[in-house]
């Protein structure tokens, strides 16, 4: 991918992520900002949703640093055990792995009391918004992108997550989780699109290089024949 087209992916997932924050960031803390609302106070619902914004942004970067980790672990991955199909068994394992700590480790931490219901539907959200994407993911490339994507938009978002996990506030957890998947989501599927639009670029301005060279050799051909 040309520098050009990687600020562009970097600056759209960024707003992404801003955008998202700040809707959901309302959504989640409902309770909190409805006040501002009820009473039609539009400075807070707007200095309260630049905050939001702005906290959207970081969990963007986040989410940037864990694609970009993402691709070299997978490069990594690939060279280590030699077949694509044996590093796709190797995340399944792993995504299991998480899917279950996600529910089992979360009630053992924060569970007394309560029932187990609440954390294991956190954790189909996230097994759906993988499952959903992968598919997707599937669709433009191959069978064999389904795994990497699956692993992708579960194991990495919930390491991208766990800062806010281990508080459990219910809140930021929403709050986080939401901009980090449509964020990893929107990054998944639009990369192969850019690598192509990439890819395209660097062939025309190869081919302007060679054509302006083409046209004076032959001018040079012609004054050596007269």
């Amino acid at each position: 991918m040309n520098s050009r087209n990687l600020v562009k992916l970097f600056l759209t997932t960024l707003l992404i992520g801003g955008v998202t924050g700040g809707v959901v960031g309302f959504l989640a803390r409902w309770s909190e900002f409805k006040p501002y609302f009820s009473s039609f106070e539009v400075s807070a619902v707007l200095s309260t949703f630049i905050w939001l914004f702005g906290v959207g942004l970081i969990f963007s970067v986040i989410s940037q640093a864990g694609f970009f980790a993402y691709l070299t672990i997978h490069r990594f991955g690939l060279g280590i055990f030699k077949s694509a199909s044996l590093w796709n068994a190797v995340q399944l394992v792993l995504i299991l792995f998480v899917v279950f700590d996600l529910v089992y480790l979360r009630y053992l931490s924060f569970g007394s009391g309560e029932g187990i219901s609440s954390y294991i539907v956190l954790a189909l959200v996230v097994l759906t918004a993988g499952l959903i994407t992968a598919y997707f993911k599937m669709k433009q490339t191959n069978k064999q992108s389904f795994i990497p994507a699956l692993f992708f938009m579960v194991v990495v978002t919930v390491l991208e997550w766990v800062p806010v996990l281990k508080t459990n506030d219910e809140g930021w957890l929403y709050f986080m989780l939401f901009p980090l998947l449509v964020c990893n989501a929107y990054q998944l599927l639009v990369l192969g699109k850019l690598i192509e639009i990439s890819q395209k670029e660097l062939a025309d301005r190869r081919e302007r290089k060679q054509t302006p060279a083409k046209g004076k050799m032959k001018a040079g051909q012609l004054g050596k024949g007269s």
